[in-house]
């Protein structure tokens, strides 16, 4: 596929108003993919968050859905979608990812830079398109909003939808009874302060890295990618059926793109990364190809 530009591949067609003729138009343009060659290896060893490999996820989860309240979600996006905290290459930003490692993840101690390029290995191994492996490559990259201070419970973790009723699908369900937002009973219906299928561009979710990113990448990659960026997290959408209430038709159409990342984002992760400096060059043409020299985080 020839990179385009970013505001033709965004390009919505008005009179495509409903899931089936989106479908066919998305699947003309953007394939979506088989399942990675792997994906069928034991699934119950990944997730899984009754016995954790460390003890972090738990506590994680606690202090993640007590304080990502509405005003904590709106006060986020004012500081931090001005990208004025500090300019960086891809390349840097990649390398910061060397230093951390994900509080809220049971399956994995790797540092996130070796996760990166173990799920964008998977995908180029299956012959995708360059802007799925590059989606593949940068899709945690907004974790670097640690290195400016935040907390990971602030950056990473399942995703969810904060002004309305949490779902009981979302991991530790519990822990929500200590969040300020269930005193708001206008935030305690189904659809809350959001209206029925008013699309999820329109839905403020937890705070954390996928939205961070997308801002900061939107126009630069195809819409599928940008989807599998932002709601990669949304597992309670993507992987249990939740909150369909809230999504559109585009949104139902492109979320298969966001289910045809997740294995490889999931059953990527093994204990042996990559060679870095086998693959280096290639993923260096790629970052230069579709993003800025220089970007603003």
């Amino acid at each position: 596929m020839s990179h385009e530009n970013a505001a033709s591949l965004r390009e919505k067609n008005a009179p495509l108003d409903n899931l089936e003729d989106w479908e066919e138009f998305l699947t003309a343009r953007y394939p979506v993919p088989d399942a990675p060659a792997d994906a069928a290896k034991d699934k119950d060893a990944y997730r899984n968050y009754n016995t954790p490999a460390r003890d972090t996820v738990r506590e994680f989860y606690r202090l993640n859905h007590t304080y990502q309240t509405l005003e904590f979600v709106l006060d986020k996006k004012r500081e931090f979608l001005a990208f004025d905290k500090r300019r960086m290459t891809p390349w840097e930003a990649l390398d910061y990812l060397n230093t951390l490692i994900d509080d809220s993840d049971p399956d994995t101690t790797l540092a996130q830079i070796e996760h990166l390029f173990q799920t964008a290995e998977a995908i180029r191994t299956d012959g995708h398109p360059d802007w799925f492996v590059l989606a593949g490559l940068v899709h945690d990259l907004g974790k670097v909003l640690c290195l400016f201070g935040e907390p990971q419970w602030a950056v990473v973790g399942d995703t969810f939808p904060v002004g309305c009723a949490p779902s009981e699908k979302i991991v530790y369900p519990e822990f929500f009874a200590l969040n300020l937002d269930t005193q708001n009973p206008d935030y305690q219906t189904s659809c809350g302060i959001y209206s029925e299928h008013c699309g999820l561009d329109a839905v403020h979710l937890s705070w954390g890295h996928d939205e961070y990113l997308y801002h900061i990448l939107k126009e630069h990659l195809p819409e599928p990618a940008l989807y599998m960026i932002r709601y990669h997290s949304f597992y309670a959408a993507h992987r249990e059926g939740e909150y369909r209430h809230l999504m559109n038709a585009h949104d139902e159409a492109m979320f298969a793109h966001v289910r045809a990342f997740n294995p490889y984002d999931l059953y990527s992760k093994c204990p042996t990364p990559p060679v870095l400096a086998e693959i280096k060059p290639y993923y260096e043409d790629l970052l230069a190809k579709y993003l800025p020299s220089e970007m603003a985080f």
